[in-house]
């Protein structure tokens, strides 16, 4: 038998970090987000909660060196008090939002007026003084947005575009024809898949609005009740899986006056609408087609509604979508990426910008001719960058982390979890982090109770990217331990770098309950290259279990004390199917698994995202028969447990009560722990809290119970 001697304090401390990691949300809270830098440079917008563990947002101005208070939902009559549109409900979920109060705003082009939602109600405050101020609303509100000359306030109520103006003159631009049509919001898949989580912008004179119509009435619906509440009747939602219909999208033009004119363009071939604008040269879209091989930007005619190719991307795996991409330079360049062979390049008018090795993550912003962005040289950090005809690029963030950020006049805000953990900071002129012009922005966010000790690790013959994570009491060559992975390893997430997220936290905390924790980017995680990506075109399961197969080899022949008799597997999502894949095709290598809200069916996820891998179940059903776990639960032979929010809207409890069934019938021995009204980001703070402890208790009884077994 192996045993593994943890102190009291080390126990305390563990107990201590649980509590802290819950109430902070994933240390969350406190952290200035959601910037926007005014076009002078020298007012700076934020959100911010005033703790660590106060979950209510606060709108607030840097200016001169010192911070403003905006606007403070507990000094709002009825703020906070009344009930969030269902719309908006949507909205947070699609964007893992997890605080509340103020969580969003917009403001006009000087950034001096600001509009915010408060539990339905239509709030504004303007940047040069005074309070925040009601605006008369015709219904719940969300998603409000300035014009640009801040003169009006547009916003969506019961589906249907409104515009206000600040003494309360409403006028309805366009009716939801009925219950399946909406205007001005983003439907399922843009929201979830193509983070697309707005539906209208305006013209840069204040006169017309884009707006996308959506008809969701061809999307099959499902029903997302709560078993824990039998009385409590369940919600229907539109949610287009893998081979079934999407919503129809269509753009229209709306004047102030009522006219409307429709955008055109060959649906039937682009259903997918990707992004949209108006700038200084007129109205764009973007668009691509079903088996998203081909990506058109359109140039709209805001007179006819006319559409006309400005450019056509194609690729025969998926044309990947990078945000803040189309753009526009003051002259009419083009901002687009160009994927080469093992580099994703930024464009400038046609041109590649950026050198080969330096990996476009993100547009973060046009001014003039200057172009701020992401990019990454190490896949273990992430940097904001600054394009400048003449100048080249210039790296603006300088220690190690992972960045992103917001610029306008000369000055550019930097946000970054960093090794001392989240650092916001504003940047003016030419300066760096750490010249005199760099101020850093208060952050209040909860200094762990656990400090991370990350060993970086380049594994096997694909230079994989790990990190390991040993107990801070363990000393080297005194004895075996046992060994968890600690995965995402799927697409638009990274989890190894130098930078401390929550994650990083939470590996810890698993390596001081006695694991050696092993974390690993494999194949189809971002910043390596679109030809590492694609890799897993067609088969989102063989590589990237491949990848951890190996790294876990190369991994104990670096250190001596890792137990190969005794491997575990925890995950989320993708992280979660990957870790009950383990288990079901690798039970000689895994011994335990916990797998939370993992998709057991591919058929059963969007089609957005699932097709852009496997393709369209119809043509292609084989890789969804070799990807999904459904099917193969005969083959489990190990401890697995599944958990799963019963609320999840994203990754459906029917993936794990389905795949459960199975393996009941299969006879085949399994733990299920649903989570009533949870999410597919659960956020309650007793739930976040006990979850880990009983994943670590199952996993530590599971491979205690397998001591001295080969």
């Amino acid at each position: 038998m192996h045993s593994t001697t943890v102190t009291s304090e080390q126990s305390t401390n563990s107990a201590d970090f649980l509590l802290q990691f819950a109430r902070s949300r994933r240390f969350s809270l406190g952290v200035p987000r959601n910037v926007t830098v005014s076009p002078d440079g020298r007012r700076v917008l934020f959100i911010r909660t005033v703790s660590g563990t106060d979950p209510v947002g606060r709108l607030w101005q840097y200016e001169d060196g010192a911070e403003r208070l905006l606007a403070d939902p507990a000094l709002l009559v009825g703020a906070g008090s009344g009930a969030v549109p269902e719309e908006e409900k949507r909205r947070r979920e699609r964007a893992r939002e997890q605080s509340v109060g103020v969580v969003s705003y917009a403001a006009d082009e000087a950034a001096r007026l600001v509009a915010f939602a408060l539990s339905g109600a239509l709030w504004a405050v303007r940047t040069d003084g005074g309070t925040p101020f009601s605006v008369p609303a015709a219904g719940p509100v969300v998603d409000p947005r300035p014009s640009p000359d801040g003169r009006y306030i547009a916003y969506v109520s019961s589906r249907c575009l409104h515009v206000v103006d600040l003494e309360g003159a409403d006028r309805q631009l366009a009716r939801a024809e009925d219950l399946e049509i909406s205007y001005g919001l983003a439907e399922y898949v843009a929201a979830e898949s193509m983070h697309r989580l707005r539906g209208y912008w305006w013209a840069p004179d204040s006169r017309r609005l884009l707006v996308a119509r959506a008809d969701t009435s061809p999307v099959q619906r499902r029903f997302i009740g709560d078993p824990a509440d039998p009385t409590q009747p369940p919600q229907a939602i539109r949610y287009p899986a893998a081979g079934s219909a999407n919503a129809e999208v269509t753009l229209q033009l709306l004047s102030l006056e009522g006219e409307r004119v429709e955008v055109d363009w060959d649906r039937k071939a682009y259903e997918y609408v990707v992004a949209a604008g108006w700038d200084g040269h007129g109205p764009f879209v973007t668009v691509q087609s079903r088996d998203q091989r081909i990506v058109r930007t359109l140039t709209i005619d805001p007179e006819t509604g006319a559409t006309e190719v400005l450019h056509e991307r194609t690729d025969p795996a998926w044309v990947e979508i990078i945000g803040g991409t189309p753009a526009r330079t003051a002259s009419g360049a083009l901002v687009l990426h160009e994927d080469d062979g093992d580099t994703r390049y930024l464009t400038v008018g046609g041109r590649r910008v950026t050198p080969e090795g330096l990996q476009l993550c993100a547009v973060l912003g046009v001014e003039g001719e200057r172009v701020l962005f992401t990019a990454s040289e190490d896949p273990l950090e992430t940097h904001v960058w600054c394009h400048e005809p003449g100048r080249g690029n210039r790296r603006l963030s300088r220690e190690p982390g992972r960045y992103t950020g917001a610029g306008r006049g000369g000055t550019v805000v930097l946000a970054g979890e960093t090794p001392r953990g989240h650092e916001v900071g504003v940047l003016r002129g030419d300066g760096s982090a750490g010249d005199p012009s760099y101020q850093a922005l208060t952050t209040l966010a909860e200094e762990p109770s656990i400090t991370p000790r990350p060993v970086h690790l380049t594994l096997g013959e694909r230079q994989l990217r790990g990190t390991l994570f040993l107990p801070s009491w363990h000393e080297e060559g005194t004895g075996k331990l046992p060994v968890l992975l600690d995965p995402y390893g799927g697409p638009g997430i990274q989890l190894v770098g130098r930078a401390h997220g929550w994650f990083t936290y939470v590996s810890q905390w698993f390596a001081e309950q006695g694991f050696a924790v092993l974390v690993v980017d494999g194949r189809g995680t971002p910043n390596r290259g679109p030809a590492w990506e694609k890799t897993i075109h067609g088969d989102q399961l063989t590589p990237a279990l491949e990848d951890q197969v190996d790294a876990l080899r190369a991994a104990a022949a670096r250190c001596g004390d890792l137990d190969l008799t005794r491997v575990a597997i925890r995950g989320w999502s993708f992280g979660g199917f990957l870790a009950a894949a383990a288990v079901l095709h690798h039970p000689e290598i895994f011994h335990a698994a916990v797998a939370g809200a993992p998709p057991t069916d591919m058929r059963m996820y969007d089609t957005h995202w699932k097709e852009r891998f496997l393709g369209h179940p119809e043509e292609q059903p084989e890789n969804y028969a070799r990807c999904s776990l459904i099917g193969h639960g005969h083959l489990l032979s190990r401890p697995l447990l599944l958990v799963h929010g019963l609320a999840d809207d994203n990754v459906a409890a029917a993936h794990t009560l389905r795949f459960s069934a199975e393996l009941l019938a299969a006879g085949k021995p399994h733990s299920v722990l649903p989570l009533p009204g949870a999410t597919h980001l659960p956020v309650d703070d007793a739930v976040v809290a006990q979850l880990l402890h009983f994943q670590r208790d199952f996993l530590l009884k599971a491979l205690e119970e397998r001591g001295g077994q080969d």
